[in-house]
């Protein structure tokens, strides 16, 4: 249960921040800049909001075991790609084909990137943590 409340947190904190600067991006600089370069742009604030929320669930929500911290990330990402889902189809009015494929090559290739860092980084710190 505590891997589970830890993974919905973590989640929570990152796909708020997320959907705040997600917002701002369409309304503000896709207008201006264009998708790609946006995106592109978002991406680092991203990427620090992760290590941040990683680096306090790991401090304060988990044991000392790397493994719970894995497990933490992988059902995070798996919180957010419903939920990546559920935006593009009922805010958005895409289908789930869409969701995940209709993207841009640059800043879609970054994104799954991001992905894949946000599901490693608990364990990543934990194990810095505890090295």
């Amino acid at each position: 249960m505590q891997i589970l409340l830890a993974a919905a947190l973590y989640f929570l904190l990152v796909f708020g921040a997320g959907f705040i600067l997600g917002t701002g991006r369409v309304l503000i600089f896709v207008p201006l800049l264009g998708e790609r370069v946006a995106e592109l742009l978002e991406m680092p604030l991203m990427l620090g909001v992760i290590v941040a929320a990683a680096r306090w669930v790991v401090r304060h929500k988990l044991d000392a075991r790397q493994f719970s911290a894995l497990c933490v990330g992988f059902i995070a990402l798996g919180f957010v790609l419903v939920a990546d889902l559920a935006v593009g189809i009922w805010l958005r009015g895409m289908s789930a084909a869409e969701v995940f494929l209709n993207r841009d090559p640059v800043s879609s290739a970054v994104y799954y990137v991001a992905l894949l860092l946000f599901a490693a980084m608990p364990a990543v710190l934990a194990r810095l943590r505890h090295a």
